[in-house]
């Protein structure tokens, strides 16, 4: 009988915590720099948000990967 691999479960809640916070500060700084069009920082400031939120949906991704494998592998 299999057992779950406990280092590599809580590598993989590390990850899906570690994305938490930037699920939610990717669309505010979006939504900020939405807000700011006409400062000269609009651009880089929108890049940011965004890197943000595919940071986070890869973490996501990569989380539950890893817990899945740690689960049934």
């Amino acid at each position: 009988m299999k057992h779950t691999d406990r280092k590599l479960l809580s590598k993989g809640i590390k990850h899906l915590a570690g994305s938490l916070p930037l699920l939610f500060i990717g669309p505010i700084v979006v939504s900020s720099s939405f807000h700011n069009q006409d400062k000269p920082l609009f651009i880089p400031i929108l890049i940011l948000g965004i890197l943000a939120m595919l940071s986070a949906i890869f973490l996501i991704f990569r989380g539950i990967m890893i817990v899945m494998k740690a689960i049934f592998d």
